[in-house]
């Protein structure tokens, strides 16, 4: 080719040439590139479009941990991850990914809380930590790994405004373990609890994992597939769940896990949160909450 090295011309003759040689010969061809700061293929995009599958790595750089993610395949589906462990002889796959991801949770520990995130079609565990503390700056920082920045400047102005939690002279750093990124609404409940939790150096039940998105004016709205999110918590151990009132026509006889509803992120905390360990004036308010089972 005439043209510069890295055009989209060269690009897409190389690929038509490489994808021709392998159909011929029946061999499996892997071309490997690399990303951007922004999650985006390096270069022209064109050879996305003329490969049959296309992989994603993602993980941290100081996380042992990498997720295989799909996002093309045109001979199966792309709802399947594949999570590795970067050991000295290589990825190594990791057989119960849930249970290795909160294998060294601290029981007790204040500031913590656990939720079933869904990847792709698989479900794992996660600790959601956060950590309250009192800012000397001007503007306190808030500081997210893991977790969208505008989401937690939304969950820490909801605390604020409609739960009444004094936030506005405190830090607030919330930190995924594992090195994960977590893009779902469904995780805001357990954003806010682990908030809530660092605040008032009270822990949540061991045994409680939550659910949850979190609208503007305090609401919790139902999340998909709690099924399945509600399994992988049951065969791990957890006895309880918080989920939004509502959500999900799953009866807990039977299921080994309790199910906990409420309609408000204040009736949440109110179930977390024992009277006597509630000191905001907002949270003492007398508000039922909605029928639990």
């Amino acid at each position: 080719m005439t043209s510069s090295p890295g055009s989209v011309s060269q690009v897409r003759e190389c690929g038509l040439k490489l994808a021709r040689w392998a159909k011929d010969g029946s061999t499996p061809l892997i071309m490997a590139g690399h990303v951007t700061k922004d999650g985006n293929l390096a270069g022209p995009r064109v050879l996305e479009h003329m490969v049959d599958v296309v992989l994603y790595m993602e993980g941290e750089s100081l996380s042992a941990y990498r997720i295989v993610r799909g996002v093309k395949n045109r001979f199966g589906s792309t709802n399947e991850v594949g999570m590795f462990e970067m050991a000295a002889d290589g990825l190594k796959q990791v057989d119960d990914a849930s249970r290795a991801l909160i294998s060294q949770r601290r029981e007790g520990a204040v500031g913590s809380a656990v939720f079933p995130v869904l990847e792709g079609s698989r479900p794992l565990m996660l600790e959601i930590q956060a950590l309250a503390s009192p800012s000397f700056l001007s503007v306190p920082r808030r500081v997210g790994n893991g977790v969208d920045y505008n989401r937690l400047l939304m969950l820490v102005a909801v605390l604020s405004r409609r739960i009444g939690l004094s936030l506005a002279n405190q830090d607030i750093i919330v930190n995924v373990v594992g090195g994960l990124n977590v893009q779902e609404p469904a995780s805001d409940l357990a954003v806010c609890l682990a908030i809530a939790s660092s605040l008032r150096n009270t822990a949540l039940p061991a045994d409680l994992v939550a659910l949850g998105e979190v609208g503007l004016s305090g609401e919790l709205r139902n999340v998909p597939q709690t099924d399945r999110r509600l399994d992988e918590a049951a065969r791990l151990g957890f006895s309880r769940c918080l989920m939004p009132a509502g959500s999900g026509d799953r009866q807990p006889e039977g299921d080994g896990i309790r199910i906990l509803r409420a309609g408000t992120v204040r009736q949440a905390l109110s179930l977390c949160f024992p009277r006597g360990q509630v000191a905001d004036p907002a949270m003492a308010a007398d508000e039922s909450p909605d029928s639990s089972s």
